[in-house]
């Protein structure tokens, strides 16, 4: 009786657990996207966030939740194309934490500048439940339409996005374009120098 009663209990603790990773699993690419979309839109609404004064804290919100559907790792790794392999474990790491910085700081730098556009979610693709793309609309003002469109992979338990296409323009070939155009006419080093230098300096300008 005491095994029995044991188990029960043991269930009632498991169950909600595991409903919850059910839930969030089933949640389609589009789904995680809107939902990450929605909270940047209302973290920008928010008035605790407004004003120059609240700059730091408004960006340390947005880098929060752009970081929970951004696999920085993955799009680092694809930025650096075929000279991803020629690092070092070290070198990785260093990479992968200058490009986060990078990306986080544009893409919050970008989006700051929302004012009150409206976003339409429009469809979704879905290949061998493998990858994903994700086709939005940012609707301006003026009427005029930016398309975005999120490209996602499913790492075993959620949907994560690995590039953004602005305008029939993908964010990771872009990168790539330039990181190689460096490593080509100079070195892997001086890609790293450059990309120490564009932090150093977005840093000061955020201060002043």
């Amino acid at each position: 009786m005491k095994t029995r009663s044991f188990i029960f209990i043991l269930m009632l603790m498991v169950i909600p657990f595991i409903s919850f990773s059910l839930v969030f699993a089933q949640l389609s690419p589009k789904e995680q996207v809107k939902i990450t979309v929605d909270n940047v839109i209302s973290i920008l609404k928010n008035p605790k966030y407004k004003g120059k004064e609240k700059a730091n804290k408004r960006r340390e919100a947005l880098r929060t939740e752009i970081g929970k559907i951004f696999d920085f790792e993955e799009m680092a790794k694809r930025s650096l194309g075929v000279y991803w392999r020629e690092r070092t474990p070290h070198e990785r790491k260093e990479f992968v934490e200058l490009f986060k910085d990078l990306l986080e700081r544009s893409y919050s730098g970008k989006i700051e500048s929302y004012t009150d556009e409206k976003v339409l979610y429009l469809d979704e693709k879905i290949d061998n439940n493998q990858y994903a793309e994700v086709r939005t609309r940012i609707i301006t003002s003026d009427k005029k339409e930016i398309p975005i469109d999120y490209r996602l992979f499913f790492n075993g338990k959620e949907w994560k996005v690995y590039d953004v296409v602005i305008e029939g323009v993908s964010l990771v070939s872009n990168y790539r374009s330039q990181f190689n155009k460096i490593i080509r006419n100079h070195s892997y080093q001086e890609l790293i120098k450059r990309m120490k230098s564009k932090q150093i300096e977005e840093i000061t300008r955020e201060k002043a």
